[in-house]
């Protein structure tokens, strides 16, 4: 008879499984304060699912009838990217390896097969990012960090360059004690934002984010906001990079999310080149891929306008007609920053 399934086994299990850490917490319904801050503003812009799911996200037993514990887990990835070239836009540090989905996917289905190994009876739901769970607030307390002020979890040991996941059991473990916040009086992430997306320590307005706009968002992007993106083509890190816990992070990197070079920064002219037939070639397994062909090319004319060099302008004129009103109106928006 395999023994009950206890808190180290489950946190032994994720180590080889490769996680970077493991906590756990009771699996009782979440305080709705945060999130239902973010509704109260609109802040989820035309993710709706944040407020259709409200429940779901709360109660973890929405998702799993008796549950009794949640499992939280980190994976650590490179936060320590260099500035991209000039010419080229900047990727967000996450999206430089391989597609994290997948790679979660993979430990996450080897981590439950090991815990069902211990414990044939054991029910669990496991999910990363693509289930209405709201990963951060279990990560805070299960003790791995706290939510910071950017909206972003933070660790101790590996800074805020860690992806999520979470494991719901119907199995009573002992819980880890929940993270204090530490960021004190550090507000340093509120002005660093470029489009001033943290109105508040702790509320990211996804309306202005552009990590939303430039990977989540179809569409054109309001002429208010596509000037203020700097060299961001792909999500945006730069409330993390001024956060003082992540000037001494210990590197935690995943192989599998190690990041390649075709991919740390994206040339603005091969950009503006790319045909649906390359992006599929060079991006596909990619979280770049999430952006879509359509999408890629409108944040390259948006970073072509802001970087304003006129030998551009053939470039741009070419996706005028685009069948994409999004594409269409970054073209516009481009020509009329390079004089054209």
């Amino acid at each position: 008879m395999s023994a009950p399934l206890d808190a180290a086994a489950v946190k032994e299990a994720a180590r080889r499984c490769g996680f970077a850490a493991c906590g756990i917490a009771r699996a009782e319904r979440l305080d709705p304060g945060p999130l239902d801050r973010l509704l109260a503003i609109g802040g989820e812009a035309d993710m709706a699912w944040l407020g259709t799911q409200r429940e779901e996200r709360l109660d973890p037993s929405r998702l799993l009838p008796g549950a009794r514990s949640v499992v939280a887990l980190a994976l650590g990835y490179d936060g320590a990217g260099a500035e991209p070239p000039p010419g080229a836009g900047e990727v967000a540090r996450y999206a430089r390896g391989r597609d994290y989905h997948a790679v979660m996917k993979k430990k996450l289905k080897h981590l439950v097969a090991e815990l069902r190994a211990a414990d044939p009876d054991v029910r669990a739901f496991a999910a990363s990012d693509v289930a209405p769970v709201m990963e951060k607030a279990w990560a805070e307390r299960a003790g791995i960090g706290w939510v910071g002020k950017n909206g972003c979890l933070i660790t101790e040991r590996h800074g805020s360059w860690v992806l999520l996941a979470t494991v719901i059991l119907d199995r009573e473990l002992a819980p880890d004690p929940p993270h204090p916040e530490r960021c004190g009086t550090c507000e340093a992430c509120l002005p660093a934002c470029p489009t001033e997306a943290i109105p508040q320590p702790g509320l990211v307005d996804a309306r202005r984010c552009i990590s939303f706009w430039t990977i989540e968002r179809r569409g054109a992007i309001p002429d208010a906001l596509a000037g203020r993106f700097g060299r961001w083509v792909f999500g945006c890190d730069a409330c993390q990079t001024v956060c003082p816990w992540n000037r001494h992070a210990q590197p935690a990197v995943d192989p599998d999310l190690a990041p390649r070079p075709e991919q740390a920064a994206l040339a603005i002219d091969d950009l503006l080149a790319l045909s649906e037939e390359e992006y599929r070639r060079r991006f596909y397994g990619t979280s770049l891929a999430r952006a879509r062909h359509d999408g890629l090319v409108r944040n390259a004319l948006l970073a072509a306008g802001r970087e304003g060099d006129p030998r551009r302008l053939g470039a741009v004129r070419a996706w005028l007609s685009s069948p994409h009103e999004g594409v269409r109106a970054a073209a516009r928006w481009a020509l009329e920053a390079l004089g054209g």
